[in-house]
């Protein structure tokens, strides 16, 4: 399916209105959301079939080491004051604009609203993606060049 089956499925199912049609084949999965009554907010997601092999099981022993108990507790009441930015998307995360330029942002940076933070490649476009708060970066989530799911988190952000 290219780019104009794509529109075409998009314009039909806005006439239609309907609030969500899914089309799937062997080779991806396409989804179709829009409000019931109207032609406004139209969006489409496009997800690449992935084969996945069973995780293999492992057995560990339970730890009771209270000072890992007591660590793993700090961890989360820390992270729990940050402001995550999540992936409004499926595609490939970039931390730089293209392999011969600076980062977008640093782990001690000062973001604003509308700061661009990343790059996310998805379907050979590339989509700037903005912070939606202002703060400190504390945390970079994911790796650069790695895939990222949609939701995912990406940064965490110190908004004070």
């Amino acid at each position: 399916m290219d780019i104009k089956d794509i529109q075409n499925l998009i314009k039909f199912v806005s006439k239609a209105e309907v609030s969500e049609v899914k089309y799937k084949t062997k080779d991806f999965e396409i989804t179709i959301k829009t409000p019931l009554g109207g032609n406004e907010n139209i969006s489409y997601v496009a997800q690449p079939q992935m084969m996945s092999a069973p995780a293999p099981t492992m057995h560990a022993a339970p730890s009771s080491s209270p000072a890992a108990e007591n660590s793993a507790a700090e961890t989360v009441e820390d992270d729990s004051k940050f402001i995550t930015i999540k992936s409004p998307m499926i595609g490939t995360f970039y931390r730089r604009p293209s392999p011969d330029k600076d980062l977008f942002v640093n782990v001690g940076d000062k973001v604003e609203v509308g700061s661009v933070v990343c790059v996310i490649e998805a379907m050979k476009l590339f989509n700037q993606i903005e912070s939606e708060i202002s703060g400190k970066i504390v945390k970079i989530l994911v790796d650069d060049s790695t895939p990222v799911e949609y939701d995912q988190p990406l940064f965490l952000v110190d908004p004070s």
